[in-house]
Order: structure tokens, then C-alpha cells, then sequence
């Protein structure tokens, strides 16, 4: 009982500790304005806390607040933005109309999620206790809507905070792809897109420029892991391969585990010399280790794609060339016009803000590097980044702007006139203009503007440094400038690119980025460069050799006129059609001769006949074939050759005859010999050989394929 007794005890005493804690003013609080409407500020006023130390749990008395460390200029231009933006809705006629005022109470997160939970349990005090805090005598106005954070971490973390109340939180900066979830985070929104579309355009960009071998790096969290699983994403379905992936530690307390994780991501990107592009979305402060161990290594000339976590944080080069590194491409949220707030700065009165109501101000002039108020404007103005201050301006315009809409109707200067919850169902609902355009949240609780893709350079960030612009709406990029030949030049792939003719073959288990180049066997071929694999040729009208980047039509082969040996023989029976002519000639003239009747007298005309079919029938032999060709030429030759064979027949039966001693045999040759008789009977049966045959089997035109030509050539369908 007695142990029982001292853990009830020490429970106890954690709880109460935990109260104190809460109702107490916080620590990290910062300026604070009255009005009628209160809004709560977050932003990263310090870059890293003191770790506590808890040994034990029975050294523990009560919760610690930790300690904040590493002054961030640029978190207290955010937090002037909001008061400035604040101001000036103020002095709206949308406000001052209804005589309401807007006042805020702005915290420190510390980039931390403890702290930045701290922060939230500090501005909803009100909700979650009714009584007043102990050291005031006036209960705590409740606040209506956040405006922060800048980590997508953090406002995550915030976020399940602010559910439970529905107070509306809206971020400048925050993109997780998570935050757009409205069934997991239903109070959250942003002026900012989600990192879904950053990432598609970063790929789109890679792709644009065949970048396709390409380094990722991210700070730890759920930021940092969800925008590389998009990424990562986007990337395997545009063929785009990721060679490394360095994750850094969110934390930047402990210098001695940073520096680590920095000298091994150094070590990668220097072993990964085919690597010239690296994607990151790590956190400035990281990215300027990053870079002084690189140019240490002198690792250079790598092309660096910036997410909007430190695309415009150009103080990460101080003491460093941009030549040593390389080029950057900043991807960058929309801006506006900031001459308003570089103005406000300007009249800042610092010595009695500070000691009024500003301890962020107050600690930002000691810092070693100030000095005087000048200093401290110039390294305001400095430290202004235009797409953040527009964005922290546009979340102050949407919530004046609802509250505007929504006391139109009632009577809101008295105490809970309106809930959070009313006003976050009107700023999902309202339309709002800025610098003379129309805004409104989408469904997911964002605005969606796009972003600005700018090239760093040695000046200071300026707008001339935007070189595109990102539309979300097609998925397109519009180059506002066109020489870019130091990014255009830059190489970043595994394997050099396969040229016509060749294709890609990767190895199993290996990127499909890394490859080796194969030529293409014979009739395949690649008519482009990076083949995955060869295409084939219609083989039946086509050819290629290896290595072919097209296919060869085949030429059609066959006995053409023009060629050398069908000119000689076309001359020969030429030469052998005149001479038979001639011949035939002659012996008409001289029929009436011994000579001609001795030789046959008609009979001879007869062969010459044959004669001249047979050279004519050399004709049909040369040129194209056709069907028709087929048929005729086999046939004149078979008739004509068949006639002079017939007419030599007669010729040798009347030797034969003549010269016959057997008086039976020659008295039956003499009965048989009917010259013209046996040439018609001859004739005939060759006829009837040549129907059947041209009936049964005739000739055709036939193709023969062959490896580079086709052979046309008559089938003569019969083989004997």
C-alpha cells in the first residue's frame, strides 16, 4: 500500500506540475495586440532547442520547458509579416466599417513539436480552463484561428491539437501531402499547394531535361518521408531512376549526430559521380553543412533542385561561391508585392517595441551582428522572402474576411459572439481579394497558385531571378527565359544513351536507368535513341543489317532488259529473226530450184517458221514476269520447237526412204510418208499437251524471298 501510495503521489504531483505549466505565462511567448477577434501566431522565431534532461523519473518535479537556441531572423519576418498584415486589416474599410478589430497573440515554436505544443496549449488556455490564470486578474481572450507553422512536422502535430476545438489553423508554408486529408485534419488549411504538386513538377522538370539519374535528400519527419514517397512516386512512372536517398536528422541539437549524418551524405553524393542532379527537401540550416563539407571534398558542378523549404534561404551561402557548388533551381510558392512591409520595417521604432511588447524583437537586437536599429532593418529587408510574406499576408486577409462576412449579421464585440468552428466554415466558403485578384480554398482546404522556378545566381534573390513559372492546372511549365545552357548542358544519367541501331539491356536486379547498349540482329533495327528493344522488319519486303537504325526495302530481282547478257541475247535473236527472213526470202525466190526442192521446197519455210518462233519466244523470257508471260513463252517454245523437230522428222523419213534396199520396208515408209500429215498429227498432239498442261498446271508468277531481294520468277507448275 505504501508504494502504491508514493506512485499515486508522484503522479500526482506530475499532473499539477503539468497545470503549472500550462496557466502559467509562457516562456516563449512574444508580442500580443488587443481586439475583438483574436488570432494565434506560430512561427520559428529559434531553429533548435535545448534537449531536457531527464535522468529519471524520480528526479523529476515537474515538467521543463526547453530551452531555445540558434536565433532564426527569418521566423521573426515571418511574425512581422502576420503583425503587419494584421495592421493593415485593421485600417481596412472591411473592418473598420463594423468598428471590430483584430488582435493577435504570437508564439514561438521554436522548430520544435514539443514547444510548438506547448505554444497551442498557452493560446487555448480559455477553452480548456475558465478561470483566470493565476497571475491576471481578467480571464484570457479565447482565440478564433491560427496562423502557422511553417514546419509540415509541426502543423501536423498542431493540427490534432486544434481538431478537437475545430479552431481553424491556416499555414504560409506547410505542404505535406497528409495536411490535405479533411478527415484526418478537417481544420486545417493553407495558402500554399500541397507537396503533391511540387513534387509532379520537380519530375516534369527532370524529364524536361533528361535528367534521369538523379539524388534525393529530406530531413527526417513526416514532411520530409511523405514528400519523398511522392517524389519517388512521380518518378518511377516518367522513367526517372533515384541512385541515392540520404535522410538527415531533424534535430539540430545534438551538432555531433548532424555532422555525421552530413559527412556520410557527402560520401554518397562524392561516390555517385554520375549523379550531377540531387533533389532536396531538407532544411536550410542542413543545406549550408551540406554544402561547406562538399566544397571542402571539392565536390562542384552539380545541378541542385530546391523544394520551397530553402529554395529562397540564399544566407546558406555565406562565405561559399555559387561556383563551388553548382547551379540551384528553387522551386518557390507565388508571390506579391512587398514595398508595404519593407516600408513597415523600415519605421519600425525597435528600442520601444521591444521593450513594449516585443521580447522577439528585444532578443533580435542583441544579437552580435546587429548593433543599432539600422543594422536591424537592413537585415530584416534582407531576410525577406516575398512568397512567404504573401503567403502570411493572404491567411490574415482570408480570416479578416470572414470575420467581416460573418458580423456583418451580429453583434461581435461581444465575448464568444462567434466559435472557431463558425469561422472555419466560413473561411472554407469565402472568397477574398489581394493586389486586385480573387483567392478561395479548394475543397482540401489549399490555394493552389503554382509555383516560381527561379536560378540562384551571385546577387541577392530578386525577381528577375525567376526563370518559369509552374501551372497545376495543365501540368506545364512556361520558361520566361530562354538561355540556359549551363542547366541545358548538364548530363545527369547512369548510362550514356543508346543510339539507333542499339537497345537498352539491364541487368537483373539493376536500375532500369543502368544499362548496357546491344546492337540490333539482322532484320531488327531502333529508329530512336534509348531503344528499349529492337523492332523487327517485315522480312517478306524488308531487310536490315546489325546494328540497323531503319529497314531496307528489298528490290525485286528478275531478268531485266537493261542487263548485259539479256542484251546479248536479245541482239543474237535479233541477228536470228533477220536472218530467217532473209532465208525465207531466198528460197521463195529460188523455190522453183533443184536445190530448194532437194531441201524440202515448203517444208523448209516450215523450220524457218519454227525458227522464228523460237527466237521470238526469247522475248517473253526478259523482264518483268507476269502470269500471262509465264504461259506464253513456254508455250511458242514447246509449239515452235515441236514444229521444227516435226518438219526434221519428214526430212529424215524421205532420206530414210531414199536410201532404203528393202523393197517391203521402203514400199511401207513410201505408204507412211505424209510430210504434212506428220507435222499436223506432230502439232497436235503438242497442242493438246500444252492445254492440259495450261489447264491443269499452269504456269504462275512466283516471288522468292531472299535475304536483301525478292526473286520473281515464272513457276512453270510442272516439274518434268
Amino acid at each position: 500500500m505504501a508504494g502504491l501510495d508514493l506512485s499515486l503521489l508522484l503522479m500526482l504531483s506530475v499532473l499539477v506540475g503539468v497545470r503549472e505549466v500550462s496557466l502559467a505565462q509562457f516562456s516563449h511567448q512574444g508580442p500580443m495586440a488587443p481586439g475583438d477577434i483574436i488570432i494565434g501566431g506560430l512561427f520559428p522565431i529559434h531553429e533548435a532547442v535545448e534537449a531536457v534532461n531527464y535522468t529519471g523519473l524520480n528526479r523529476v518535479s515537474s515538467p521543463q520547458l526547453p530551452n531555445c537556441s540558434r536565433y532564426y531572423t527569418k521566423g521573426l519576418n515571418q511574425a512581422l509579416a502576420m503583425i503587419h498584415a494584421v495592421e493593415m486589416a485593421n485600417r481596412s474599410p472591411m473592418l473598420s466599417s463594423l468598428n471590430l478589430t483584430l488582435g493577435y497573440r504570437i508564439y514561438d515554436t521554436c522548430s520544435d513539436v514539443t514547444t510548438a505544443l506547448w505554444a497551442v496549449q498557452g493560446l487555448t488556455r480559455p477553452f480548456s480552463d475558465c478561470d483566470s490564470p493565476t497571475n491576471s486578474s481578467q480571464p484570457v481572450q479565447p482565440i478564433m484561428a491560427v496562423i502557422g507553422t511553417s514546419s509540415s512536422e509541426i502543423s501536423i502535430a498542431i493540427a490534432r491539437e486544434l481538431n478537437l476545438l475545430l479552431i481553424p489553423q491556416i499555414s504560409y508554408a506547410s505542404t505535406a501531402t497528409i495536411l490535405s486529408d479533411k478527415s484526418r485534419f478537417p481544420a486545417f488549411m493553407r495558402t500554399v499547394p500541397n507537396d503533391e504538386y511540387q513534387t509532379h513538377a520537380m519530375v516534369q522538370l527532370l524529364k524536361e531535361n533528361k535528367w534521369t539519374w538523379v539524388g534525393i535528400i529530406i530531413t527526417d519527419g513526416d514532411y520530409g518521408r511523405s514528400a519523398m514517397e511522392s517524389f519517388v512516386k512521380h518518378t518511377e512512372s516518367e522513367g526517372i531512376c533515384v541512385a541515392f536517398k540520404a535522410i538527415l536528422p531533424d534535430s539540430l541539437a545534438d551538432q555531433q549526430k548532424l555532422n555525421t549524418h552530413i559527412n556520410k551524405t557527402v560520401d554518397i553524393i562524392e561516390k555517385n559521380t554520375k549523379v550531377n542532379v540531387v533533389v532536396s527537401f531538407a532544411k536550410s540550416s542542413q543545406m549550408k553543412l551540406l554544402f561547406q563539407g562538399l566544397r571542402r571534398r571539392n565536390v562542384s558542378n552539380k545541378v541542385w533542385v530546391a523544394s520551397d523549404n530553402w529554395s529562397t534561404a540564399k544566407n546558406i551561402l555565406n562565405n561559399i561561391n555559387l561556383s563551388d557548388i553548382g547551379n540551384i533551381l528553387g522551386f518557390t510558392f507565388k508571390s506579391g508585392n512587398v514595398t508595404a512591409f519593407h516600408q513597415y520595417l523600415k519605421d519600425l521604432k525597435f528600442e520601444s517595441e521591444a521593450k513594449l511588447n516585443n521580447s522577439f524583437l528585444e532578443e533580435f537586437l542583441k544579437q552580435p551582428d546587429i548593433g543599432n536599429a539600422a543594422n536591424a532593418v537592413q537585415k530584416l529587408i534582407k531576410s525577406t522572402y516575398f512568397d512567404m510574406v504573401f503567403s502570411v499576408q493572404m491567411a490574415v486577409r482570408a480570416i479578416a474576411n470572414a470575420v467581416a462576412e460573418l458580423c456583418v449579421k451580429r453583434q461581435c464585440k461581444t465575448p464568444s459572439a462567434i466559435q472557431p468552428w463558425e469561422l472555419l466554415k466560413q473561411l472554407r466558403n469565402i472568397t477574398f481579394e489581394k493586389e486586385g485578384v480573387m483567392y478561395n480554398f479548394d475543397a482540401n482546404g489549399d490555394i493552389n497558385l503554382g509555383y516560381d522556378v527561379c536560378l540562384w545566381d551571385e546577387h541577392e534573390f530578386e525577381g528577375h531571378d525567376i526563370i518559369a513559372e509552374y501551372y497545376p492546372s495543365n501540368c506545364s511549365f512556361t520558361f520566361t527565359r530562354k538561355n540556359l545552357s549551363d542547366i541545358e548542358n548538364v548530363v545527369s544519367k547512369c548510362s550514356d544513351s543508346c543510339q539507333p541501331g542499339k537497345y537498352k539491356k539491364t541487368a537483373e536486379g539493376q536500375h532500369t536507368c543502368c544499362y548496357e547498349c546491344l546492337a540490333c540482329a539482322e532484320n531488327q533495327y531502333s529508329n530512336h535513341t534509348d531503344a528499349d528493344a529492337c523492332s523487327k522488319c517485315d522480312t517478306e519486303s524488308m531487310w536490315s543489317n546489325a546494328n540497323s537504325s531503319e529497314c531496307h526495302l528489298k528490290f525485286y530481282e528478275y531478268f531485266e532488259w537493261n542487263s548485259g547478257f539479256a542484251i546479248v541475247l536479245l541482239t543474237l535473236a535479233a541477228l536470228g529473226i533477220l536472218l530467217v527472213f532473209s532465208m525465207s526470202a531466198l528460197f521463195f525466190w529460188q523455190r522453183n530450184s533443184l536445190v530448194v526442192k532437194a531441201a524440202g521446197g515448203p517444208l523448209c519455210h516450215l523450220i524457218l517458221f519454227s525458227l522464228l518462233g523460237s527466237f521470238i519466244s526469247v522475248i517473253f523470257f526478259v523482264g518483268e514476269p507476269s502470269n500471262d508471260t509465264c504461259r506464253v513463252r513456254q508455250v511458242i517454245f514447246g509449239l515452235s520447237f515441236t514444229l521444227c523437230v516435226s518438219c526434221i522428222l519428214v526430212k529424215s523419213l524421205k532420206i530414210l526412204l531414199a536410201f532404203q534396199m528393202n523393197l517391203e520396208l521402203k514400199e511401207l515408209l513410201h505408204k507412211l510418208y505424209k510430210p504434212y500429215l506428220i507435222v499436223c498429227i506432230c502439232m497436235g498432239l503438242q497442242v493438246t499437251i500444252c492445254a492440259l498442261w495450261l489447264t491443269l498446271y499452269r504456269p504462275f508468277k512466283e516471288k522468292v524471298v531472299q535475304p536483301k531481294s525478292i526473286l520473281l520468277e515464272c513457276k512453270e507448275g510442272s516439274k518434268a
